[in-house]
């Protein structure tokens, strides 16, 4: 019987034959050739000097717009096949092939912007306002203030140069210092080897001696490997500090807060109001420990499952219980939804030499996303299901607009992947079949509060603790566990018996390069889409306009202002972000009182 929902995905119709795949290999050259093109058109590219400058100035976007494509449709693809197998290493070649076609696009799109920006103001608030380029206003704007940022070309190409084997590969370093560690567990009363991976999912088993023995053997290798990773966030760092120092930068937030379109005032608020009300959390914690018989927590218990919940769904039922509730939302998710499934936009089958983690990723050449995940049945793996196809549903939403005016930044990118979440999250606790299962999927809820409130909040008090050290020099292994220590002190509220010293170097999100400071933004779209969510209960199934009207405007302009628009909240102000924090307590409140009543 041939399912419905195919659990592997269909790669073959955006390249046949995988990482053997002529089609492919065709597509890497006719996008060198290209990339020539381009580098030749940029050195070529003069300062604007009139309005009628405008017309040169939107060709040259379009072939931006051209080359970009094509490089984002083969690292996509390519990236989707690592991800199936871990032993592909012709996959891994390409990947290479591409990073280095994408910096040398980075490198002549810099000669672009900083052109913009030598243009006369006057001229340039003239352009702006012509046929050709008002839809691009935004983010050539975006583009000019980025330029007035950065040094001159050739400083700028050279550190881009350089980054390759520095910055980026301290990032690849610490993938292989991960990648060739494995510990010996025992499960089901049989030692088992196991990846960091296999064994941090250990930290939801029912088993509170097998969570320990998995979070005592990975704490053992980080410590007997402290200095490595110590070393190689050290040198990340210092490559970044050195870059922000030549830039004349001194806040280490200032990068990452301008790729989120948000304002310093907007996290320092949302930060202050979370940390004002951790109380209800804390006490879901003290609460929680009562029940595993504990006087507080440990790091290895925060997850731990308090009952038992044997409910599982194949992915058919899995897929059904998506589209049927994401049908109540409305008519455009669902039928996307029920597409996407259709048609193996999903790698969801659980088999070996796959890697860890969920993704989606987006072909612009094809108009498609794909999906990656292992699907083992639970309702957290469906919950996942609903997450990643929500982020794809973003970019369906921005398929009429132009591919330029297509790129939003990752504080709001978790908005429709949370907010589809919260719709499947909120139907299973309504349609839960007893009170055992309610209880287990409103912690579920729960717990992702906790994630966001405490766990995201020790990561980055720990991050801007330590860069601002690393200014002064290199911070040493026991500063590095001293200051993760103290971060999740105060971001649990003291509601742990023992935190996880080297969570600093276990954790992934330290040592991207890409992405600076890879915390605060999941909890910004975490708590921006609660209020989203509210909205679409107080409105219902006619607010899918207005929800896909929002998602359409992530890419052109600020958190501030796309807030006010479509919201008619300001983000600034303590009020907003208080709001969803009540959501969230709400549930702990329940929690509480349903299983008060089963002591």
């Amino acid at each position: 019987m041939t399912n419905t929902y195919p659990e592997v995905w269909e790669l073959d119709n955006v390249f046949s034959g995988g990482s053997d795949s002529a089609e492919l290999k065709t597509h890497l050259e006719t996008t060198a050739e290209k990339l020539v093109e381009f580098e030749q058109a940029s050195i070529q590219f003069a300062v604007p000097k009139q309005t009628d400058d405008a017309q040169r100035i939107a060709e040259f976007l379009e072939q931006t717009s051209d080359v970009s494509v094509d490089i984002r449709q083969a690292g996509a693809f390519i990236g989707c096949l690592m991800a199936q197998n871990t032993e592909d290493k012709k996959a891994s070649l390409l990947q290479s092939e591409v990073g280095l076609m994408r910096s040398r696009f980075q490198s002549a799109f810099l000669k672009f912007k900083q052109s913009l920006m030598e243009t006369d103001p006057n001229v340039w608030t003239e352009l702006l306002k012509t046929e050709n380029l008002k839809e691009f206003a935004f983010i050539l704007d975006e583009w000019r203030q980025e330029a007035k940022r950065l040094l001159s070309e050739q400083e700028e190409g050279l550190i881009t140069s350089l980054g390759i084997d520095g910055y980026h590969a301290w990032s690849e370093l610490y993938d292989l210092l991960i990648a060739s560690i494995s510990v010996q567990v025992n499960l089901d009363g049989q030692e088992k080897t196991l990846s960091v991976g296999q064994a941090n999912n250990l930290s939801a088993h029912s088993n509170e001696q097998v969570r320990k023995e998995s979070y005592d053997k990975l704490e053992a290798v980080w410590q007997e490997k402290e200095e490595l990773f110590a070393k190689t966030l050290n040198s990340l760092a210092g490559f970044r500090l050195q870059m922000y120092k030549k830039r004349g930068v001194d806040n280490v937030l200032e990068e990452p807060l301008q790729m989120n379109r948000m304002k310093q005032e907007t996290l320092d608020v949302m930060w202050q109001a979370i940390s004002e009300h951790k109380q209800p959390f804390a006490d879901y914690l003290a609460h929680k420990a009562q029940m595993l018989g504990k006087d507080q927590l440990a790091w290895y218990d925060v997850e731990a499952p308090v009952v038992e919940n044997a409910q599982q769904f194949d992915y058919e039922q899995g897929s059904e219980f998506i589209i049927r509730h994401f049908g109540k939302f409305g008519p455009e998710l669902q039928g996307f939804a029920r597409h996407a499934l259709e048609n193996g936009w999903v790698e969801a089958e659980d088999r070996a030499h796959k890697m860890p983690g969920g993704f989606c990723t987006s072909l612009p050449k094809s108009g498609e996303s794909r999906i990656f995940m292992t699907y083992s049945g639970s309702m957290s793996n469906v919950a996942t299901l609903a997450h990643e196809l929500g982020h794809a549903f973003h970019t369906h939403a921005l398929r009429p607009m132009h591919d330029l005016n297509r790129s939003y930044a990752m504080n709001v990118a978790e908005t429709a992947s949370t907010f589809a979440e919260m719709i499947v999250a909120d139907a299973a606790v309504k349609n839960a079949s007893n009170k055992e299962e309610k209880i287990s999927l409103l912690e579920d809820k729960i717990q992702r509060s906790v994630a966001f409130f405490m766990n995201i909040h020790a990561r980055f008090l720990f991050e801007t603790r330590f860069y601002e050290e690393r200014k002064n020099g290199v911070v040493p292994t026991s500063r590095l566990n001293e200051l993760m220590e103290q971060a999740q002190e105060e971001a649990f509220a003291g509601s742990l018996s023992e935190g996880h010293p080297h969570f600093w170097a276990s954790k992934l999100h330290f040592y991207i390069t890409d992405v600076p400071f890879y915390n605060f933004p999941y909890t910004f779209g975490y708590l921006f889409s609660l209020s989203v969510y509210a909205k679409a209960l107080e409105e219902g199934q006619g607010f899918e306009e207005q929800y896909m009207a929002l998602l359409r405007d992530t890419a052109i302009m600020s958190t501030e202002e796309l807030a006010m628009k479509h919201l008619g909240e300001d983000i600034t102000e303590k009020g907003f972000w208080e709001k969803g924090i009540a959501l969230c307590t709400k549930d702990v409140e329940e929690f509480i009182k349903l299983t008060a009543e089963e002591g």
